[in-house]
């Protein structure tokens, strides 16, 4: 008789319940919805959030299906989409700009399935729709700026340390310094190597009897600049995204130079892309009003230290290359207006030092001109040169000059989100329309299907009830998988989707071994009690060998392969694992509960079983 003890029975009973729980969830639609969630640091998403939401939708009459309160933000559903765009509305209308309102679709599955952490997979950029960028960053602009922040950095520290220099600048190695007594040289050699420990400075032979000495970076130092700049981008492009108001966005590192962002539902790709690419950041440097020097610019000789940019009236302004404040002193941007011309302006908060820099120089430099400048990837603009009235403090700085509403909401934007580190430039772009997403959901749900039902039905054709039990056991293996992708909460996108058909049509591989192993014991003459013993038994080793085989395939394409390949290989080695699990621990209970509780069976249904010649003519001779 073939038993099976009891503690296996309950493990089936416990994996199917749990299988069945969190796989639920991907069975309901998923429904309009909008997000709130906070843009600022030190904003608090609590309960009182929760009911300013409820009651700015009450009185604006807008109907909503619930609202929930989660780690993330504020959730609201709707029944429809118009609904959705309205609340969007009145809720950024009701709470400012210290959060942020969001489109969003989100399932509409019980709260009681939530509450035990039973989640529908998130569904990718293929099957949703939106926008996908792969960005490169410019490494060698990042050790450039390092350098750039070098110079005004040993600037200072030989002023404060008291060593004459006759001069500091940068080169095609790192920042050169150059002196006129090789005592002051070694001094400021011994300093360097004290106070910057990433740089590596040594002496340098100059001409005419100058004594130099150059500070470079060390390889070591490169290296985590590079590494830090890439991770500062994708901090900072979540920073923006956020702006943007986008919900559930993927930004992660790809290799060692590459950022891949994806903004489910941005339709927008023009927007998307200004403002991901843009690396807006604001310098503020003193105008070089010396007699002549405006004229002499214009006639092609830039005196030294000093760039000519033009202003937004296309009017030329010459202003001096030594910077007295970044947009890293920045604390907080508003789009607002100019209350004395009624123009779009950007209100800007300094931080501390920021503040202390900015008052320290105003009250220098009253009387003369001081130049806001916005510095891009590709150009620098001079947004405004007003003239210094008097010392400002305060830590409070307007921006305007001939800008537009949205042009003042993006500068905004982009100084609160902060600069990038590095450049980056957009070198793959696709965009996937909503339409196209849901056809291919429809194509690859019903892939699986048809590709199941065929299999069920050659295999119940084939070895009939056992090809039944093999069946039950496969359709318990896709309920298992599709459960486990919900706990991880993995994304599923069209070779995740793929991976699962792969799947199916691979456990019923470990089904077909079993029943052909059953066949072949029966053939030789076994009772149908031992042939079932011995054809679970005999075929495991096969099945576990050509199971760990195709493992090792999936786990070096998640090791070494890269976005749909690696997302392909999680659904596949999740696959791996419950077809086995199915297969043979759980079709085997199966068998159990049909054959096991006979003590004398005669046969069993596995379809045509074909017996050796010698046997037959045996047994007719019998």
């Amino acid at each position: 008789m073939n038993r099976y003890p009891l503690w296996k029975y309950v493990v089936i009973a416990i994996a199917v319940a749990i299988g069945f729980l969190y796989t639920l969830p991907n069975f309901f639609p998923e429904v309009p919805a909008v997000q709130v969630s906070s843009s600022r640091t030190g904003v608090r998403l609590d309960e009182s959030l929760l009911s300013n939401v409820e009651e700015a939708l009450r009185g604006a009459q807008i109907p909503y299906r619930g609202a929930t309160l989660d780690a993330t933000g504020v959730k609201v559903r709707f029944d429809d989409a118009d609904t959705q765009i309205k609340a969007k509305d009145a809720l950024a209308q009701k709470l400012g700009p210290s959060y942020i309102v969001a489109l969003n679709l989100l399932s509409s599955s019980p709260r009681w399935l939530a509450s035990i952490g039973a989640l529908p997979m998130y569904l990718g950029l293929d099957l949703r729709g939106g926008v996908h960028f792969l960005l490169q960053v410019d490494m060698k602009a990042a050790l450039d700026k390092a350098g750039d922040r070098y110079v005004t950095d040993l600037r200072s520290l030989m002023r404060s340390e008291r060593i004459q220099y006759s001069g500091i600048a940068r080169d095609a190695v790192g920042v050169q310094l150059r002196f006129r007594d090789e005592a002051e040289r070694n001094r400021a050699l011994a300093v360097i190597d004290r106070t910057y420990p990433d740089l590596l400075a040594r002496d340098q032979a100059g001409p005419d009897g100058e004594f130099r000495a150059v500070a470079q970076l060390k390889p070591e130092a490169q290296k985590r600049i590079q590494d830090g700049a890439v991770q500062q981008n994708i901090q900072i492009l979540r920073n923006r995204v956020n702006e943007l108001g986008v919900a559930e966005p993927i930004i992660q590192q790809q290799g060692a130079e590459r950022v891949v962002v994806q903004l489910p539902g941005v339709q927008d790709t023009a927007r998307a892309k200004d403002i991901l690419g843009r690396t807006a950041t604001l310098e503020i440097r003193m105008v070089n009003e010396d007699p002549g020097a405006l004229e002499q610019a214009q006639a092609g000789q830039v005196p030294l230290g000093s760039d000519l940019f033009n202003d937004r009236n296309g009017a030329p302004v010459l202003v001096r290359r030594q910077v007295v404040l970044t947009g890293d002193r920045i604390n907080d941007a508003q789009s607002g207006f100019d209350q004395r011309n009624n123009e779009p302006a950007v209100h800007v908060s300094l931080d501390g030092v920021g503040a202390r820099i900015f008052k320290e120089v105003t009250r220098e430099n009253v009387g003369k001109r001081m130049a806001i400048l916005l510095v891009e990837k590709s150009r620098t603009e001079v947004i405004t040169a007003p003239v210094i009235r008097e010392e400002i403090g305060g830590g409070r700085v307007q921006i305007s000059g001939r800008m537009s509403t949205r042009e003042a909401n993006d500068i905004s934007l982009l100084m609160r989100a902060g600069a990038l580190a590095a450049p980056m430039e957009i070198v793959e772009e696709r965009t996937i329309g909503p339409s196209l997403g849901a056809e291919n959901i429809d194509k690859g749900f019903s892939s699986v299907l048809w590709g199941f039902v065929v299999l069920a039905a050659f295999i119940c054709a084939y070895y009939v009830l056992m090809g039944v039990i093999s069946t039950i056991s496969l359709t318990i293996n896709l309920l298992l998988l599709v459960s486990i992708l919900s706990m991880l909460q993995a994304t599923l996108t069209l070779p995740g989707i793929a991976a699962i058909a792969l799947t199916l049509g691979m456990a019923i591989d470990a089904n077909v071994l079993i029943n052909e192993r059953i066949r072949e014991e029966l053939r030789w003459g076994a009772t149908p009690h031992a042939a079932i013993q011995a054809g679970y038994e005999r075929a495991w080793n096969t099945i576990l060998d050509s199971n760990i085989t195709t493992l090792i395939a999936g786990v070096a394409l998640f090791l070494f392969g890269t976005g749909p390949v690696k997302g392909f290989a999680v659904v596949h080695c999740i696959g791996i694992m419950t077809s086995m699990f199915s297969a043979v621990f759980i079709s085997r209970g199966i068998v159990a509960v049909v054959y096991g509780g006979r003590k004398k069976l005669d046969r069993i249904s596995i379809g045509q079983i074909w017996r050796p010649a010698s046997t037959t003519a045996t047994a007719a001779k019998g």
